[in-house]
């Protein structure tokens, strides 16, 4: 039968309709994957497609497929950038306006609070699977056997593989977690390398995850945030690796800082105008060369690891097709770091092991481990070259200097070297330009928004029933197409950490260093290295945006702040406000296992103080009592069977110890603390050592004070946690009147 020609063309209209319907969903954008990868203590200038020698060829290559932001801001520490990278906020509305110890602020918690939700919490709900790797370091508990409320399961994450804390050994990790379960590395049926190194190890699960992704979600669309701990000290990297930059650094800073500079500038990230930051250190007074060398070609080879990681993750995801519509996103927690962790002291390596070993299967927790697994203790300083297993050891000022070419400062400080990180941004089916470069200012608080934004997420108005801040940051899509100043356009930028403080609006940016410090204002187009400080001739220019960070610091919970002075007292007032760090009790009685925030550590600043300790069960080493850390702080401890007093002033130690150990029997110690800085040190009733330091303590430390361990800055000449190895009694302080 022959259709009548109206009816036929009805049904080809209605033919050529759902075809066409067909095609455009064939063609529609399919929401894409997100890959945001952070990596760990690393310089402006350290990436190859950002000016440097270090061999980055996979991240240079999505450089050249994508974007690069010159512009592009961190919080310049990594427990803060962690936190306002996963919740789009600024760091002290997250609760970690410093490090993960409760200074009993609101804005200094030491972990997630309540009030914010993560990338992966904004995901799931919008049908993305979500994969956490490597160093989480937002949450006060690492214990296995601690509340796990902030631990990435616990914060919308499917998966996880990586260290709780925020630093240790590459070969031997501590705090080693799968999912919600605590691992060690060398007693785990799933992964088995031939030398575990944790560079390598996130990367594997990293491609891993994203194959099973495949394999039994591939409907759905899948979020990973992967924390490399590579560049963080310790200095451990495979010979393999190291052996690429054999000799590449035996001139010193300054060949190095020059190559950068001039590769800087020819690839257009920074202004041939701004005067390059002085370097720190001179080569010719380097008294260990070939070591110092050596810092550098590990931290290297770390890099390079790193990036060989990447170009795994990359193959992986063109494997199974999802390379280009994933959004590929890599900058760094902070500028380079200046710490001198394990570069003092004269040790050797020893023949052989001369402590007992620790075996495989045991679950470690240590950050600085006091020995390897064999029995070797760890070993610090110039007697012996960073890289193995054994060794833990910073890469120093100077290479620090080199990393944040052309910038002034470092980790910790919030002028252009402690807080500039590159962004490479990569995503083919979803930014048009190759290669190009965003001038445009950023923060990583944009990260957040602009994974709900490209997910078709929705921000949540609230968290298991409690409403949770609104969102801080800005979504960087329409800086993916567009290289417009307004594209990004917002009223400023704000950074606060352990009291330096800065406000970039616009071209402008004022800056402290120091919570007593004087403001400085810099004209960031044509001195965006902070060389030519105009507060003085703009006093208005001050004022307003002095006023504006205030008001910002006031809103976000910045303000009241743990540093001493408080904010707008002048240094060396004595302060009659609430933010007066520390108790006001005179005494008091501590157990082991103690660990008090600072907010309720006793008021030792400027105080004479008496500590009376009872030892149950003796120990040749260990921390019994410790308060601080390297600036200000004190510490008893045992060390070699002695007994120890440590006082910090300004990071001066000051040290004294006993000839005779301690007994091997139940005692009772006595550590005192004059005004005057005398120190006597007493076994029951017998004084052992009187000595003259140089004073009590000057400041109130940042860290708390714990019994039995020191988990936080390390006061003496020890490696922390250093826990007691006997058994403690009570211990009691008690302030002098």
């Amino acid at each position: 039968m022959t259709l009548p020609l109206i009816p036929r063309c009805l049904a080809l209209l209605l033919l050529l309709a759902c075809s066409a319907a067909h095609a455009i969903a064939a063609d529609a954008p399919r929401r894409p994957n997100i890959i945001v990868i952070l990596s760990d203590d690393m310089g402006f200038s350290d990436l190859g497609c950002y000016g440097g020698e270090i061999q980055t060829p996979q991240l240079d290559a999505l450089a050249a497929g994508g974007l690069r932001f010159t512009q592009f801001y961190n919080t310049a520490r990594c427990c803060p950038t962690r936190a306002a990278l996963l919740t789009g906020l600024y760091p002290h509305q997250a609760g970690i306006g410093h490090m993960t110890e409760d200074k009993g602020l609101e804005g200094f918690q030491g972990e997630l609070n309540r009030r914010c939700a993560t990338i992966a919490e904004a995901l799931q709900p919008a049908g993305y699977r979500t994969y956490a790797l490597g160093k989480w370091h937002v949450a006060r508990n690492t214990k296995p056997d601690g509340p796990r409320h902030n631990w990435p399961l616990q914060r919308g994450f499917s998966r996880f593989y990586g260290t709780i804390t925020g630093a240790g050994s590459f070969f031997d990790p501590g705090t080693l977690t799968r999912d919600n379960t605590a691992i060690s590395p060398f007693a785990d049926p799933e992964y088995r390398p031939a030398q575990f190194y944790y560079t390598d190890a996130i990367s594997d699960h990293a491609v891993r995850f994203i194959s099973e992704h495949q394999r039994d979600h591939r409907t759905q669309p899948f979020f990973m945030y992967v924390a490399f701990t590579a560049a963080h000290w310790p200095m451990h990297a495979l010979e393999k690796d190291i052996a690429k930059y054999r000799g590449k650094y035996d001139g010193g800073y300054e060949p190095i800082r020059q190559a950068r500079l001039a590769k800087a500038r020819q690839l257009g990230l920074i202004d041939p105008q701004w005067e390059r930051a002085a370097t720190a250190g001179d080569w010719d007074n380097v008294e260990h060369k070939a070591w110092e060398a050596r810092c550098m070609e590990v931290y290297a080879a770390m890099i390079d690891s790193m990036d060989q990681g990447i170009g795994r993750i990359v193959a992986e995801l063109k494997k199974q097709g999802q390379f280009d519509n994933t959004l590929l996103l890599f900058l760094q927690d902070n500028g380079g770091c200046a710490e001198t962790i394990g570069r003092k002291g004269n040790m050797t390596r020893p023949e052989k092991p001369t402590l007992p070993p620790i075996p495989l299967t045991a679950l470690r927790q240590d950050v600085i481990p006091k020995q390897n697994r064999a029995g070797v203790p760890t070993l610090n300083g110039p007697g012996v070259m960073p890289g193995p297993e054994d060794t833990y050891i910073a890469y120093g000022q100077g290479w620090a200097n080199v990393s944040n070419t052309p910038f002034r400062e470092y980790k910790h400080w919030v002028h252009e070297g402690g807080i500039s990180t590159p962004l490479i941004a990569h995503w083919p089916a979803g930014i048009a330009a190759r290669g190009a470069l965003r001038h445009q200012p950023g923060h990583l608080i944009d990260i957040m928004a602009t994974c709900v934004d490209v997910a078709g997420a929705t921000y949540p108005a609230e968290r298991n029933g409690e409403k949770i801040t609104p969102l801080e940051g800005r979504s960087l899509r329409p800086a993916f197409a567009s290289a417009a100043a307004d594209a990004l356009a917002r009223e400023a930028i704000y950074w606060e950490h352990e009291g330096n403080r800065a406000v970039r609006a616009g071209g402008w940016k004022l800056v402290a260093k120091g919570p007593a410090a004087p403001w400085e204002l810099y004209d960031m187009a044509r001195d965006r290295t902070e060389q030519h400080d105009l507060a003085s001739a703009e006093p208005a220019r001050v004022k307003e945006l002095s006023a504006k960070w205030e008001a910002w610091a006031r809103r976000a919970h910045v303000l009241p702040w743990p540093w001493t002075p408080p904010y707008g007292e002048a240094p060396g007032k004595k302060s009659t406000t609430s933010e007066n760090p520390g108790s006001a009790a005179q005494r008091f009685e501590l157990k082991p296992g103690d660990a008090l925030p600072q907010h309720a550590a006793p008021r030792v600043a400027g105080q004479g103080f008496t500590i009376i300790a009872e030892i149950l069960t003796p120990a040749r080493d260990g921390v019994i009592v410790a308060h601080g850390g390297v600036t200000h702080g004190f510490a008893l401890y045992v060390k070699d069977g002695a007994l120890h007093f440590a006082t910090r002033r300004n990071a001066k130690l000051a040290l004294v110890k006993t000839a005779a150990p301690v007994p091997q029997t139940p005692h009772r110690i006595t550590a005192i603390l004059a005004r005057d800085g005398t120190v006597t040190l007493q076994i029951n009733d017998r004084v052992l050592v009187t000595e003259k330091t140089p004073g009590p303590l000057l400041k109130m430390p940042l860290d708390g004070l714990e019994v039995g361990r020191d988990d936080g800055g390390i006061v003496g000449e020890y490696l922390g946690p250093f826990p007691f190895g006997g058994r403690l009694g009570p211990v009691v302080l008690t302030l002098q009147p």
